[in-house]
């Protein structure tokens, strides 16, 4: 059984956890304040779920899911990501984060940002244009007409493929936007960003963003 480690389990995180469970996959959650708080949570997941520090929900994981502010991914334990798929959920927001120039420019984007620190991974862009309670409420079965779509950003295909896999099993349509560096299609203040779109508008709003 493929096993979901969440490094974050706020509002995003946890709400993709609910989902995972809910079709089959075991999750491993992790926050910075250590396993101990996250018991409520876990009893909520039931089963196929266990609180552990990032750096066991990184070994675990067969997919991770980074979910944590910007400003704290250099806190990401890398080693046992090595070689794996790591979704990136994240958001540079410089009134959180502090500025950074080549990410205010565009030149560079949060997730090749996520990619330098994890070098042996593979980041995958997703769920960072869904407000939280959406991953539940929203889901659907595939081949809904209108279904919702999430966009993924990547540069490895299988990495990029076996996301887009968790994403359908878990109620969502994928658009597959490109490579990382072109992840600012989909970042803050773009036309995909937080609406519900069907697979054809998602590819239209990236399409016509601009930087």
């Amino acid at each position: 059984m493929t096993t979901i480690g969440l490094i974050g389990a706020g509002h995003i995180g946890s709400q993709i956890a609910r989902q995972a469970v809910a079709h089959g996959y075991d999750v491993v959650v992790s926050n910075s304040r250590g396993p101990e708080t996250l018991g409520d949570l876990v009893a909520e997941l039931g089963d196929h779920a266990r609180a552990a520090t990032a750096a066991d929900a990184a070994k675990a994981a067969d997919i991770a899911v980074v979910t944590i502010p910007f400003n704290a991914i250099d806190k990401v334990p890398a080693a046992p990501l090595a070689g794996k798929p790591v979704i990136d959920t994240n958001n540079y927001y410089w009134e959180r984060d502090g500025h950074i120039a080549e990410l205010d420019d565009l030149s560079e984007t949060s997730s090749a940002k996520l990619q330098e620190h994890l070098a042996g991974a593979h980041v995958v862009k997703a769920f960072n244009h869904i407000y939280a309670s959406a991953i539940t409420d929203e889901a659907q079965d595939a081949g809904t007409e209108g279904r919702r779509a999430l966009a993924i950003f990547g540069d490895d295909p299988d990495s990029t493929q076996q996301v887009a896999a968790f994403i359908d099993a878990i109620g969502f349509d994928t658009v597959d936007g490109g490579p990382l560096s072109e992840s600012w299609r989909i970042q803050r203040d773009t036309p995909a960003y937080g609406p519900r779109l069907s697979a054809d508008e998602l590819r239209a709003a990236l399409a016509t963003a601009t930087r």
